[in-house]
């Protein structure tokens, strides 16, 4: 066993878990005060969830065998007969390659969860996500980073553009539009819970994001620093050409576009990280921001589907166009292991259009699938709430709870201050019975 890497890996696989609470603190600080603890629980929930799964059949589906290409089988189940202590091509034990894997199990679900908040069944969420991460997730990891189909046809992905962020961004888009919209969509923007939340979650999951990228090196070498310098030039190009674009187009710059172009630069630079320079990244940034930034102000409002917190307009769109960028500027001078160089690298067309394939493939694979799985799950599980407990918020309605009660003793405190003259006489008479009693 290699100490270092696997040291390397822990800490990644610690990060990566990390950012699954931060996507519960940036979802929920986004979100209306009625929907906050429904919000939050339907992403930390998925923590319990996928690594049973995960345990159970996920390896299994994921990494054992190969069955036409497209999944594993099910001779692992429950982690049966595999040697946990055998050891990588880098080093380090099989059974923590199992847990980095099995974190991206996690935070992969909790990403959709954004787009269906205040109206989805917590029961049909529950559901769909274990249908989901056993049908398209776990085959989209065989596909693609074992002895898969895309892997034979050479697609490049270093740490999830397709597994991860295409998957998950079309499932958004797929769920949004058979949920429906909100009863008061397109009636005024939704005041957002606490922006602080909203910064809170974009820095842990700028930090976890970092064991995301440059853990998927899998060893602590000069691919894993590329892959932390790239991950960051695009995460600072993203935040502040979202930030231009708001000054230019709204006449200020906001928090939330700030934490929302960020995210995007995380998300397009996560399937090039590792086969990139900083220039390459400088440009996969600007350009995922500026074409996610185009679909959520311009071609969302058209399309009149409720993506609630933009999930495929960041996850799905940066991740599309990171991932077909990646056959643009992938070079082997950054990671001489991958056999083509891109097309502006002198590797002609053949790159280019693997990402392509790949990225259409992904993007019909899990449109289908998340279809079927939602037209028979309905016919089992109730989708959406009704109206009324809608309107009364999930919070209650779903699970009788309500996220805290620091905005109610705020307003009363400025109640209090509002007619402190009132009050003065009788705390004056108070502070000096206590006087004589000393």
């Amino acid at each position: 066993m290699n100490a270092a890497n696997s040291t390397f890996l822990v800490l990644s696989s610690i990060l990566v878990l990390f950012m699954t609470p931060g996507l519960a603190f940036f979802y929920g600080g986004l979100v209306s005060k009625r929907n906050v603890v429904n919000t939050m629980l339907s992403v930390f929930m998925i923590c319990g969830l996928a690594i049973l799964l995960w345990l159970l059949v996920g390896y299994s589906l994921a990494f054992s065998g190969n069955v036409a290409g497209i999944v594993g089988n099910l001779k692992a189940v429950w982690l049966h007969g595999i040697d946990l202590t055998a050891l990588t091509p880098t080093k380090i034990p099989n059974g923590l390659y199992l847990i980095f894997q099995m974190m991206f199990a996690i935070i992969t679900p909790a990403l959709f969860v954004g787009a269906v908040v205040g109206r989805i069944r917590f029961k049909f969420l529950l559901a769909f996500i274990a249908c989901w991460s056993i049908l398209i997730y776990y085959p989209m990891v065989h596909m693609v980073w074992d002895n898969g189909l895309l892997a034979h046809l050479g697609v490049l992905d270093f740490a999830g553009g397709t597994v991860v962020h295409i998957n998950a961004g079309i499932t958004a888009l797929v769920l949004s539009a058979f949920l429906g919209p909100r009863y008061n969509y397109g009636k005024g923007e939704t005041q957002h819970y606490n922006i602080l939340w909203v910064l809170l979650g974009t820095a842990i999951l700028w930090i976890g994001w970092y064991g995301f990228n440059a853990g998927s090196a899998l060893a602590m070498n000069d691919v894993a620093i590329q892959a932390f310098l790239t991950t960051t030039v695009a995460t600072a190009t993203s935040m502040m050409t979202w930030m231009v674009m708001d000054m230019v187009t709204k006449g200020k710059p906001t928090l939330v576009g700030v934490c929302t172009g960020t995210l995007c630069g995380l998300v397009g630079i996560t399937p090039a990280c590792g086969y990139v320079t900083a220039a390459g990244a400088f440009w996969i940034g600007l350009i995922a921001t500026l074409t996610s930034y185009g679909f959520i102000t311009l071609l969302k409002p058209r399309l009149g589907i409720d993506d609630a917190l933009d999930a495929f307009g960041c996850h799905g769109v940066s991740g599309i166009v990171g991932s077909i960028l990646t056959g643009v500027f992938a070079t082997k001078t950054v990671n001489p292991t991958i056999s083509l160089n891109g097309l502006l690298y002198g590797g002609g067309i053949k790159l280019f259009g693997i990402q392509v394939l790949a990225t259409v493939f992904t993007i019909a694979f899990t449109t289908g699938l998340c279809m079927l799985i939602i037209i028979v799950l309905k016919r089992v599980v109730k989708m959406r709430v009704g109206v009324d407990e809608e309107k009364l918020g999930l919070d209650q309605g779903e699970h009788g709870e309500v996220a805290d009660y620091t905005v109610p003793m705020s307003s009363q405190l400025t109640e209090f201050e509002r007619h402190s003259d009132e009050f003065k006489g009788q705390l004056s008479r108070l502070m000096a019975g206590q006087q004589r009693f000393r």
